[in-house]
């Protein structure tokens, strides 16, 4: 199923209208859902070392997640914080129940999604060499931190998150989340921000999003049929 036209703009909807929407029967409007939050889940599941194809299937499972207990979601949070609580509960799990083994840096893209972290106005000459480089550096960084600072950085610093959403998720106070954020800036700068912004960091590719769209939309249509 392939999302194409509502009777306005997909920015035009918000979150509660989609929510009401698809409970009301209109599962295909769900696809604006996974498009908006794409992002954010895959940076949540990069920070935890998993690699991509395994957050991919994460994101899969966090959204169709979210779409079988939509009915349960309060609006005492924001729907992006409730949806990315879901992903941090899908990754803790996974890491603890299956003690999950991190893999080597050179395994963790997909054969087409070499660029994914070049950092902006790269030469292509030079493509290759700064994606291993920057990729060795992000990856091994990160890893190093504990997982709440770990966790605490991808939520604010990659996926956007307030410090009240990030506080929210994690089950912590706001004045923690600052001290970790902190702390983990400080782990982080001399090894990542001395060359790069942490907005090139996990950027999610494009064709990725679509085959994300593309595995929850069959899922939920065989969950209608089921």
């Amino acid at each position: 199923m392939v999302f194409h036209l509502f009777n306005k703009s997909v920015q035009q909807y918000t979150d509660p209208e989609i929510i009401q929407q698809v409970l009301a029967g209109n599962t295909a409007i769900f696809e604006i859902i996974i498009r908006r939050y794409n992002p954010y889940l895959y940076k949540v599941g990069r920070s935890y070392g998993f690699n991509h194809q395994d957050t991919e299937d994460l994101m899969q499972e966090s959204f169709i997640n979210c779409y079988v207990n939509l009915k349960q979601f309060a609006e005492r949070s924001s729907f992006k914080t409730w949806l990315i609580t879901i992903m941090l509960h899908q990754c803790y799990r996974k890491t603890h129940k299956f003690n999950y083994l991190k893999e080597q840096t050179a395994d963790l893209l997909p054969d087409n999604s070499s660029l994914m972290f070049l950092p902006k106005n790269h030469s292509n000459t030079d493509d290759a060499v700064l994606s291993k480089e920057f990729n060795k550096v992000v990856e091994a960084c990160l890893q190093q931190l504990p997982e709440e600072y770990r966790t605490t950085f991808a939520l604010r610093e990659l996926a956007g998150l307030s410090v009240a959403e990030t506080a929210e998720a994690m089950n912590t106070t706001a004045s923690n989340v600052k001290v970790r954020l902190n702390r983990a800036k400080a782990m982080l700068r001399k090894a990542i921000e001395k060359n790069y912004s942490t907005e090139d960091i996990y950027e999610f590719n494009l064709v990725c999003c679509d085959r994300i769209v593309a595995g929850v939309m069959k899922r939920i249509d065989e969950l209608g049929n089921s």
